[in-house]
């Protein structure tokens, strides 16, 4: 039986453009069990349920390890190459959720750039990678700010080499002054880096980076490390506690002030309370608290501050989060709206504008609009190849459009980019 059906699940679940929800009154329970199943915080062992699952999601049980009911009729065409498509995204979800060491298994792997990646950026969490040279104190802040910038244009090849070694030097300078501060901006970013990979080893580097907050005193990182715990704290199925801690932070008397990137701090805070409260069904605070978040955006006069910390915030990022808060919230056609008030090309960085396509591509993907979501998802690899290839949202937006029609050259050809072919 597989131990970690979620990302299968997740990705035909979003191939039929199906929220969380629609599949939870389907399978007669609750939506934050469909998330804990998705995320693999919940085991599922029951083989009934599995095997109604696969049945709603069309999935044959046999993906599960599940026996397949002997019907006596033989297999269409299109019934064996799913079955043969969904045996290989089997085995690609389960890389997704397991980690290098798992995906160096398949030819073509080992090599793999998010695997490396992932790899150096653990060995320099726990210690037990000393191949890199630590960056000399006096150049820590350049080398992190070259390192936001190769964020910023999705060039992991690069984060590979630069974060350890950043790790490395900002420890050996932790009791200078400001290194403190500067270690915390550190597990920031790679923070920012693990929940984009699905990575479970940003919980580590989240709390390293409030930790390093708290002792510098500096109110933007500890801001930015309460954001990135929060988006963990959802992505785990705990709704009620990461709003309380993004609007805990947005509301502590450290931001409140008239400094123009504190106000910036607390936008993005509320902004990501108004996501949880989308992916919660909450329709109605998303939108409210998304309009709290566009007010302090307009406080900026259609600036764009905090540019490191995920892409900044003002209007166009407030715009931007809509797209994904609709999609999220169950509302492809409001989503796809919410896109045409945003410029591509006005946004900052091409890691931002890669999530605009990737987050039209969800949105289109849910609406079942399969040559707009292709569209969109091509959109996004040309704007930033690696991240677009490596991220799992595009992996899995990919599969299900793979296992949920008629293929064309094009997908196949991103698909193949994509390993999953």
């Amino acid at each position: 039986m597989s131990a970690r059906p979620g990302p299968l699940v997740r990705s035909a679940r979003i191939a039929r453009g199906w929220s969380q929800m629609d599949l939870a009154a389907r399978l007669h329970c609750s939506r934050s069990t469909i998330s804990r199943l998705e995320t693999g915080s919940r085991r599922l062992d029951d083989v009934a349920t599995l095997r109604r699952l696969a049945e709603i999601l069309e999935i044959p049980p046999a993906t599960f390890g599940v026996t397949i009911t002997v019907t006596g009729e033989p297999p269409g065409e299109d019934d064996v190459r799913r079955r043969k498509l969904l045996a290989t995204l089997a085995v690609t979800a389960g890389a997704t959720v397991t980690g290098p060491a798992a995906r160096s298994a398949g030819p073509g792997h080992a090599e793999a750039r998010d695997a490396v990646l992932i790899a150096r950026v653990r060995g320099a969490l726990l210690g037990t990678d000393a191949r890199a040279d630590p960056v000399p104190p006096p150049r820590l802040a350049a080398a992190l700010a070259a390192t936001c910038r190769d964020y910023d244009a999705c060039r992991y090849d690069r984060l590979a080499e630069a974060l350890p070694r950043l790790l490395a030097g900002g420890h050996a300078a932790a009791g200078e002054p400001g290194g403190a501060a500067m270690l915390a901006q550190t597990y920031n970013l790679v923070t920012r880096l693990m929940v984009k990979l699905d990575e479970p080893l940003g919980w580590l580097a989240a709390d390293r980076a409030r930790t390093f907050a708290q002792t510098s005193g500096d109110v933007l990182a500890a801001a930015e490390a309460a954001r990135q715990l929060a988006v963990l704290t959802r992505r785990n199925g705990w709704p009620d506690q990461a709003t309380d801690i993004a609007m805990a932070a947005a509301d502590a008397d450290e931001l409140r002030s008239d400094r123009p990137e504190h106000t910036a701090a607390r936008g993005q805070l509320v902004m990501s309370a108004a996501y949880t409260a989308a992916h919660a069904g909450d329709r109605a605070g998303m939108r409210e608290l998304t309009g709290q978040a566009m007010a302090l955006a307009a406080q900026l006069s259609g600036g764009i501050l905090l540019r490191h910390n995920g892409g900044g915030f003002g209007i166009t990022a407030v715009h931007l989060h809509l797209i994904s808060a609709e999609y999220a919230a169950g509302d492809p056609a409001t989503a796809v709206r919410a896109a045409s008030a945003v410029q591509p090309r006005a946004l900052p960085t091409a890691e931002r504008r890669a999530r605009y396509f990737t987050d039209l591509a969800r949105a289109y993907g849910m609406w079942g609009r399969r040559d707009e979501t292709l569209r969109a998802l091509l959109a996004a690899e040309r704007t930033a190849p690696q991240e677009t290839r490596t991220r799992p949202a595009v992996r899995e937006l990919v599969s299900g459009l793979l296992v949920s029609g008629r293929t064309s050259p094009e997908l196949r050809g991103l698909a193949t980019r994509c390993r999953l072919q």
